[in-house]
């Protein structure tokens, strides 16, 4: 065991690298090891010689594996000192270039669509994303019987057992904004309500989560006229196009009387979509006159004030300037994409000066 003791611990004390520190260590107290391979012979001992040479033996592999450690944490050392010795860096040097953050689309078209609109005169509007199922449902006309409101289409917020109160719900729209507008400002009124929505649908043009944004104008004198118009320069500002051809479809929504789905003429050459152009239509968003009973729910008089009301999804409209394929990929957080699709934070978008640069 002298003869082991001196071999091995002399080798690891003239070990160079870690590489050959584990070759002693292999030789030494590795399974086929000599010190492993002596402790195998305690089997053939007799009872005092195993009381002997045990101690012995399991003090002499305590005593390799110390050195072992040791000598690892030393050339461990080492190589830092050498590294510190070779790297250095001067902190007096101006700092280099780094990647700046991105807007996220959804981000950049929500600045281009309150830029757009106020333009118009529109103010933006906000409103909670938790709401009473009166303001989300009831106040918008929308009957206790829709499917909108089933909870395979909405989510319902948990209520404890015994909780009478009314039930509140991850908002279906922005439609809601519209409610509290009124109730707070009164007529006249024109705002629009961009945010985040909730819905329970997924697949490539559907997350449970999207954006929209909402527009409410309140007056004496407002008609479908008034809605044309907003519409085509909203589309021809958005899509940087000088003229624009809307096409207006019959519908129905709880909310407007009468309803209109609107379309704009287009055309997908190469894949790629042009605006005002070919002989395509694409619908792009929902629209209409405001209901006289939603009017009512917000405090204002139908009988004196009418209005025009739209909405459209951020997501969509982003997804078809920007040539985005899939709106999952919105919220995947992967910079890679957020790098490519993403615009440069000091570039507010403007009429003026240009919505997408």
């Amino acid at each position: 065991m002298d003869d082991l003791k001196a071999k091995y611990l002399g080798q690891i004390a003239e070990a160079a690298d870690e590489n050959a520190l584990e070759t002693i260590r292999v030789s030494a107290v590795g399974k086929k090891g000599e010190v492993s391979l002596k402790m195998r012979e305690l089997g053939k001992m007799t009872p005092d010689e195993r009381q002997v040479a045990g101690p012995a033996l399991n003090a002499l592999k305590d005593e390799i594996n110390s050195a072992l450690a040791a000598k690892k944490a030393g050339l461990a050392d080492a190589a830092l000192d050498a590294r510190l010795r070779t790297e250095w860096l001067d902190v007096t040097l101006p700092t280099r270039a780094t990647r700046q953050g991105t807007l996220h689309p959804v981000s950049q078209v929500t600045e281009e669509v309150t830029a757009i609109f106020a333009e118009m005169g529109f103010a933006v509007a906000e409103g909670p994303r938790i709401e009473t199922d009166w303001h989300n449902f009831d106040a918008l006309n929308i009957p206790g019987h829709h499917p909108a409101r089933a909870e395979m289409d909405t989510f319902y917020m948990h209520r404890a057992e015994g909780d009478n109160r009314p039930p509140h719900v991850l908002r279906t729209h922005t439609s809601p904004v519209q409610i509290r507008s009124m109730e707070q400002a009164g007529a006249p009124l024109r705002v629009i309500c961009p945010g985040g929505v909730y819905r329970a649908d997924y697949d490539q043009t559907h997350t449970p989560m999207f954006h929209q944004v909402e527009g409410l104008a309140i007056d004496k004198n407002i008609s479908m006229a008034n809605l044309k118009w907003v519409l085509e320069e909203f589309v021809k500002a958005f899509f940087e196009v000088d003229d624009v051809e809307l096409r207006f479809r019959a519908s129905h929504f709880p909310f407007t009387e009468p309803s209109a789905e609107v379309d704009i003429r287009c055309s997908w050459e190469g894949g790629t979509l042009k605006v005002g152009e070919g002989d395509d239509w694409l619908e792009i968003l929902g629209s209409g006159m405001v209901h006289p009973k939603v009017l009512e729910a917000g405090n204002i008089d139908s009988n004196e004030w009418q209005g025009f009301a739209f909405g459209m999804g951020i997501d969509r409209i982003a997804m078809l300037k920007y040539g985005i394929p899939d709106l999952r990929a919105f919220f995947d957080s992967d910079l890679r994409w957020l790098r490519h699709y993403g615009f440069s934070a000091l570039d507010v978008p403007t009429l003026h000066g240009g919505l997408s640069r």
